[in-house]
């Protein structure tokens, strides 16, 4: 079973983040996912990540294009790549201001692959390159131009969806959310945020079926039960459906963390 974490840094001290790494990595999860929002640059980030572990995965979900240049981007992600062989996956995604999403994304993609690095050649194997991909011509772009996709706030429905868009060669790796005891109120503000502030989540939703009824006042039970799975027994099922459904990989965002709540994934998924 191949399953990760997935977590927003920002704001954690380094110190923190370093341990959380170790930690997710002594714990046998195949990588760790991360968001870039607010705070730490997303490939410094991962530098500090992968220093921190020996064999983890490490994989921005997602660096955003559109806070840098194309070839800063391919820049960071040759030298992640050289210095930890095989170890790095560099997630991308955004949105550009005033601009269409899939044209601002492959236009980036065109400035990455025409960058011009004089002295730092691809490094082998070279690291794989997922976008964060929702709707049918994201994924399109996905594997036309990149090595999978990251879809992130999607039930397994979507998962389905995307591998039979993708085509079987490609990397699917999923963010899934998870409560482990209990917690309606922290799964529906959860929900809630995406639903209120996203409009490309809306569309997908509504893509999947869900109604206006169900977005409506930080969304419906069905919607929060579709999205974030709650209880040991029910986040393993969830798990194991975006495998079946065609996931080569979930990572497992855990709302209302505490100390202990890594550990207690690791004993229901690994």
């Amino acid at each position: 079973m191949s399953v990760g974490i997935w977590r927003f840094f920002d704001g954690a001290p380094i110190g923190e983040l370093r341990e959380t790494a170790a930690e997710v990595e002594e714990l046998g999860f195949d990588a760790v996912w991360f968001g870039e929002f607010a705070g730490r640059e997303a490939f410094t980030q991962a530098a500090l990540l992968l220093a921190a572990t020996s064999k983890l995965t490490v994989a921005t979900g997602v660096a955003r294009f559109d806070q840098r240049s194309p070839l800063a981007a391919e820049g960071a992600i040759r030298a992640l790549g050289e210095a930890y062989p095989g170890r790095f996956v560099a997630g991308l995604g955004g949105h550009r201001p005033g601009a269409r999403p899939l044209t601002a994304l492959r236009e980036f993609l065109d400035g990455m692959d025409a960058a011009e690095l004089s002295g730092l050649p691809q490094p082998s194997p070279r690291p794989r390159r997922v976008l964060a991909a929702l709707g049918p011509k994201l994924l399109d772009l996905a594997a036309e131009r990149a090595d999978g996709a990251h879809p992130y706030f999607v039930p397994p429905e979507h998962t389905a969806m995307a591998r039979e868009r993708l085509g079987p060669g490609k990397y699917l790796a999923v963010e899934q959310a998870v409560v482990l005891d209990a917690a309606p109120d922290v799964a529906r503000e959860h929900v809630g945020m995406y639903v209120r502030l996203a409009r490309h989540h809306q569309e997908n939703l509504r893509r999947l079926g869900f109604t206006d009824d169900d977005l409506a006042d930080g969304g419906s039970d069905r919607l929060v039960d579709a999205i974030v799975a709650t209880g040991e027994q029910a986040i393993a099922d969830r798990v194991r459906a975006h495998l079946d459904a065609g996931a080569d990989h979930v990572c497992v965002q855990v709302l209302a963390r505490t100390e202990k709540s890594y550990r207690r994934l690791a004993d229901v998924l690994t």
